[in-house]
This record gives C-alpha cells, structure tokens and sequence, in this order.
C-alpha cells in the first residue's frame, strides 16, 4: 500500500449513487515531488511546479479525483485543511498549502450533476489515516472503468489500486485512479493478445476526456527534485506495461512521484542507487494497475 512508506496519509471520499469520488493523499511533513503527464487529455492542478527548474520543491498533498474538470474543485477543500493544520510553503505572513491535483473523466457512468468539490475535498483530507485504506471502487475510483475502447457496454470497472516493491530497506509504492481507455493487460500475458489492432481500428471514435489513469508512486529513498520526475516517467513505463493501448490521446494519463525522505539519506532517507528505486516505481505501477481491477467489489 502506498502507506507502506513513511510519512504518508490517504483518504477517500465516496459517492456510490453517482458513481463518483475523490482520494487525498496527505504528504504529512511535506515532501519533495516532481511529476509527469503523458496522456494526451490531462487535467489537472498545479502541475507546472512539479517541474524540477521550479522554485517549489516540497508538496503537502495530492488529490486524485472524479468530475473531470468540475472535481479539481476538491483542491480547494484540500488547500482549506491543510491552512486549518498550519502546513505549507512558509511565507512571511504564513505558510500557502501546495496541492496538486488530477483528474479523471466519470460524468458518463452515473449522475454528472454530482462532483467532488470543495467540501469534499476537505472531507477526504480529515479522514485520511496512515494505515490500510480501502481499494476498488472507492475515491477518485468509484467511477471509474477500463477497455471503454470497445465501446460502453463492453467496458468493465475500474477503481483505486495499490502495491508495494521493497528492496533492503527501500521502499517504493504506487497508487493508482485506474479509468483507462485501454484494457488491463494481466502479469505474463502478451499485451498483443489482449487488443488486436484491427479490432481498434473498427472500435467507437471517442472524444477527448472520458478517461484516464492517475496516480501517485512514493519512496523512502533519498532524491532530489530530477531523480522525483525520473522516478515518475519509470512509474509512467509499469503504466504502459499493464494497460494497452495506454497513454492514449482520450486519456490524461498523469503521475506524481514524491520521496517523504527529501534529499539527505543521513536525514532518515535510504541511499539507493536511482536506477533501483525506478525499476520497483515500473513495477509497483504495473501491479497498482491490475489490483484495481481485481479488488473486491
């Protein structure tokens, strides 16, 4: 589970009736982030400063949410807590919650009149808790669901999934919002068995915005701000290993990589070689992606 790694708190917020929901993951001393979009639909929420030239290293939390669009409202509930809770960017007249936030589109399998918003928002980040959190369809994953290419009575559901990779005393996580235009490609099975290429050719044309994966992978290991967006583009490579055709231009594929260990292993952070902490960031994202499709329902 993601709170497999220190310092790391989630919560959900769920709408079953409307099939919609939110996730909040609390960062809860901050942690140094960087993150990547590949998905040619995005949405999403203070995205900009995740790059690793900007001035803002430490995030305080990630929301992952429903709505489409409508859902980045949550952050606002988010940005309210963490103002209540005294944690953010330290300024001379008080510190301003960062928050980052990306969405997925659900407003076609229940009732689009229903978002997560601000209240929401705030709701998920209260309940967030560093133990075992709940999978499925539950959060920014009630909605969700995967192989929409083939058309909507052919999809099958979605939802949050979680794994772990450890090594030594490293640890490297990945949750995923899994809503994909692509099918779920299981462990061993040739991805060219699961999706012909004829079979797409002929599918449904579909528009932008009606899907994507979002996610978040973290670590103990110690990293700067670039080894977080090489950590987020390996986290991007499990991704494409478990869903096919991925990273699609319908999708907003989106993931965020945060280390709550900062940059100095003699800090409490694990010194690991960067290319061992980016190979369990592809696999812990590969395995996030397929247990959201085989978490009890």
């Amino acid at each position: 589970m993601l709170t497999d790694v220190p310092g790391i708190s989630v919560g959900h917020w769920t709408e079953t009736e409307a099939r919609t929901g939110c996730t909040v993951v609390m960062l809860d001393n901050g942690a140094l982030a960087s993150g990547e979009v590949r998905g040619g639909a995005p949405g999403t929420r203070e995205w900009d400063l995740l790059a690793p030239e900007r001035l803002m290293s430490h995030i305080d939390a990630v929301v992952l949410t429903g709505g489409s669009a409508f859902g980045l409202a949550a952050c606002d509930g988010v940005v309210r807590w963490c103002a209540e809770h005294e944690r953010g960017y330290a300024t001379r007249v008080g510190p301003v919650p960062i928050v980052v936030g990306a969405v997925l589109f659900d407003l076609g399998v229940g009732d689009a009149s229903v978002h997560p918003g601000a209240d929401q928002g705030y709701t998920a980040a209260a309940a967030a808790a560093p133990g075992p959190f709940a999978t499925g369809p539950v959060g920014a994953g009630t909605g969700a669901t995967v192989g929409s290419w083939r058309g909507p009575d052919e999809r099958r559901p979605g939802g949050i999934g979680t794994a772990t990779r450890r090594h030594d005393g490293l640890v490297v996580a990945a949750l995923m919002a899994v809503n994909a235009y692509g099918d779920v490609v299981e462990e061993g099975r040739d991805p060219e068995s699961v999706v012909e290429v004829a079979d797409l050719v002929a599918a449904p044309t579909r528009a932008p915005f009606q899907s994507t994966t979002i996610g978040v992978v973290a670590t103990n290991a110690a990293l700067d701000k670039s080894g977080c967006l090489l950590v987020a583009q390996s986290a991007h490579d499990g991704l494409a290993r478990a869903l096919e055709p991925a990273h699609t231009t319908v999708d907003g594929d989106a993931i965020v990589a945060v280390t709550t260990a900062g940059t100095d292993a003699a800090a409490g952070g694990v010194d690991a070689r960067l290319d061992v902490v980016r190979l369990l960031a592809a696999r812990a994202c590969a395995a996030a992606v397929r247990a959201a499709v085989a978490s009890p329902r």
